[in-house]
């Protein structure tokens, strides 16, 4: 039998770029569990597929069915419409978070994931939780540094 696994996530930027975190919570069987990670300078979309990223990574056991909850047409497009695997045949040739694309698709196999998109700031409670924990981790006073961001020139 595998998990079934409800996954809520979101990414905030103030500035865009500018300072960003993610939230994410996690819920399988009785268990909740709640990530959030803050960075100095990076992009909305960066943090909301880091969001996915790291929520898939946190899942101990393997092959679980996935449900992520995310209010990002970005993330939640470029897989659901095979964005993604195009980019990857073309070794992601002019697009933009391509080290965080193939981290994700280091984890993503793993699972059994099905994206589902959900309009932010509708009073969705695990949305809501996780703009939370994304604006006050992009607040807090000891913030990372966003390695593979790389402003335009």
């Amino acid at each position: 039998m595998s998990h079934k696994v409800i996954i809520y996530t979101d990414g905030a930027s103030s500035g865009n770029p500018g300072p960003g975190g993610y939230g994410v919570v996690l819920m399988s069987g009785g268990h909740r569990k709640e990530l959030s990670q803050g960075f100095a300078c990076t992009t909305n979309n960066r943090m909301e597929l880091l969001a996915v990223i790291v929520a898939l990574e946190a899942l101990k056991a393997e092959k679980c069915e996935v449900t992520v909850y995310t209010d990002s047409k970005y993330v939640a497009d470029a897989v659901t419409k095979g964005w993604l695997f195009s980019w990857v045949k073309k070794d992601f040739k002019g697009k933009k978070n391509a080290d965080l694309w193939k981290r994700f698709l280091k984890v993503y196999p793993r699972h059994q994931v099905k994206f589902v998109w959900i309009k932010g700031h509708a009073n969705i409670p695990g949305n809501e939780r996780c703009d939370y924990l994304a604006v006050q981790a992009s607040m807090a006073p000891d913030l990372l540094i966003d390695e593979g961001y790389q402003p335009e020139n």
